[in-house]
């Protein structure tokens, strides 16, 4: 009829219900409650899990355990993205971070503890950002990227990310601006950067050169 199906109602414990109500809402409850008897329930086993493989999610953890899981989620993401599981790796970092960002959050932003804690999450980061790089995420990485670099302005790896990230958008300034800070912060890397940057001209180049044009001809067919 038009009408919010749920105006009008509000949630409310069973005593409450039955106080404004006189009923639970269900036949099947209301014959309980006037004539209780034991329930028996039927539990079907899904799978049997070996001794400490079982995970807890991060807001379950004390945090102490959250500091102790904290390098085997890294190891699982590690070997799962050895075996080519992007989407996979990237959960298992994501984990990771959500562990030391709930203790971080407790606490003071700047202080010695803070800190410690935002460099455990920093390289964490970095591999995420490897998976979604990997996985075609590009505009998550530049925002994580960008995010590290306007703490760690020196960190080579966040500015070869976000270089990646730029070129596979188009951001052709932008990409090269990074690709030159990470020569200028490790020279090392030249041989990789300079594939990179062949690799983006190539593009372009594919991208300006004017496309071929076909011509249509019409053929008639005389059937006999």
């Amino acid at each position: 009829a038009g009408k919010d199906p749920l105006e009008g109602q509000r949630h409310c414990c069973s005593i409450a219900q039955l106080h404004e109500h006189y009923s639970l809402g269900y036949p099947d409850l209301d014959e309980l409650q006037k004539n209780p008897q034991p329930l028996i329930f039927d539990i079907e086993v899904l799978k049997v899990e070996a001794p400490g493989s079982y995970q807890q999610d991060p807001w379950a953890m004390t945090d102490e355990e959250k500091l102790q899981a904290v390098p085997l989620i890294h190891k699982e993401g590690n070997e799962l993205y050895r075996q080519g599981k992007g989407q996979e790796a990237a959960a298992k970092y994501y984990d990771a971070i959500a562990c030391l960002k709930n203790l971080q959050m407790k606490e003071q932003p700047g202080s010695p503890d803070w800190i410690e804690l935002d460099q455990k999450i920093t390289p964490l980061l970095l591999n995420y950002c490897q998976c979604k790089l990997q996985c075609e995420e590009y505009y998550e990485v530049l925002d994580h990227c960008s995010s590290i670099l306007n703490k760690y302005e020196d960190n080579v790896k966040a500015y070869f990310k976000r270089g990646k990230a730029h070129a596979a958008v188009w951001n052709v300034a932008e990409a090269q601006a990074d690709f030159a800070k990470v020569l200028a912060l490790d020279p090392s890397l030249r041989p990789v950067v300079s594939k990179e940057l062949r690799s983006l001209e190539a593009r372009l180049r594919e991208k300006d050169s004017p496309r071929p044009q076909w011509r249509a001809q019409r053929s008639l067919n005389r059937f006999f």
